[in-house]
């Protein structure tokens, strides 16, 4: 059956589907992008693929989820974002429709997997955090990337360089504008943690009311007794740890280790939480389907910290 449907999830977006994406609306151009957590749609079908949620891999129900305990390892134990398995099933397909000729192809998803994707799938896990994954990104630092848009050494049509200039400045742009409104959404977030933070008193929990830049405004309001944030997430709600700094995962505390890679009944069943409904591997998000059902796994999540 033709691929009709590429599923992933809704809300916020990381660099794994994303990217992903990138490869599957090439090969399906037809195909309709859904993002999405309805159960439905994640219910694997011959008209859709799967991936960056639904709990579990299996390329022949074309489904690529990473979160799922245990998780996809690539043969040097390394993990695998829902990137990494979609290269790893479509990547050689994805060149082919590139024009990429046929005795090059295993050489170049090698190469492109070892140094494009590989560090995204680290990034996306938590294996590795940003500052010890320079060496590792050598290669993708934004002054290369933009450069990578340069006509290619023997497009020598007239205007190749001036169609590529005139190309890579939206792309460009867009990099500029959102790193400028970032840093000034981040300013409105700090006064809105410090408001939060002060309602919140001597309580380890930070309920905010929306999902926002927080650590800073933390840090800076000298709040080490908060180890956990909610807020609300679409219809859900999201339970987050603090980071201890911006290029570490480590965190204040973690998440139960029983919860991580569980969803929907197990993670009920392991939380004793009516509405728990998923917990990263990486064990710094939880989601449940309520406000009460959040804060009673925040609560658990602290008592067990505090007993560490």
């Amino acid at each position: 059956m033709t691929i009709q449907h590429l599923v992933t999830h809704s809300g916020g977006f990381h660099a794994d589907e994303l990217l992903s994406s990138v490869i599957l609306t090439r090969l399906f151009p037809d195909a309709q992008l859904v993002r999405t957590r309805d159960k439905d749609w994640i219910t694997p079908a011959q008209d859709r693929i799967i991936y960056d949620l639904g709990g579990q891999f299996d390329a022949g129900l074309q489904i690529f989820d990473h979160h799922q305990r245990p998780n996809p390892l690539r043969e040097n134990g390394q993990p695998f974002s829902a990137f990494g398995l979609i290269w790893a099933h479509y990547g050689r397909d994805y060149l082919r429709a590139m024009d990429v000729p046929d005795q090059d192809i295993e050489a170049i998803h090698t190469s492109f997997d070892r140094g494009f994707v590989v560090p995204v799938d680290l990034i996306d896990n938590g294996a590795i955090n940003a500052s010890e994954a320079g060496p590792l990104f050598a290669g993708l630092t934004l002054p290369v990337l933009l450069e990578t848009l340069k006509p290619v050494f023997d497009d020598r049509e007239d205007g190749a360089d001036d169609r590529a200039f005139a190309a890579a400045l939206p792309i460009a742009r867009a990099f500029v504008e959102a790193q400028i409104n970032r840093k000034a959404a981040k300013n409105r977030a700090e006064a809105m943690v410090m408001a939060a933070i002060t309602a919140a008193g001597d309580r380890h929990v930070l309920e905010l009311p929306m999902g926002m830049p927080f650590r800073a405004g933390v840090e800076n309001a000298g709040a080490d007794h908060l180890l956990f944030v909610v807020h609300p997430r679409g219809a859900d709600w999201a339970l987050t740890t603090i980071r201890t700094g911006d290029d570490t995962f480590d965190t204040r505390a973690d998440l139960p280790a029983a919860w991580a890679g569980l969803t929907d009944t197990a993670l009920e069943d392991a939380s004793g939480v009516k509405g728990a409904k998923f917990c990263h591997n990486g064990r710094f998000i939880a989601v449940a389907s309520s406000r009460d059902a959040v804060l009673q796994m925040a609560e658990l999540a602290v008592t067990e910290a505090l007993a560490e």
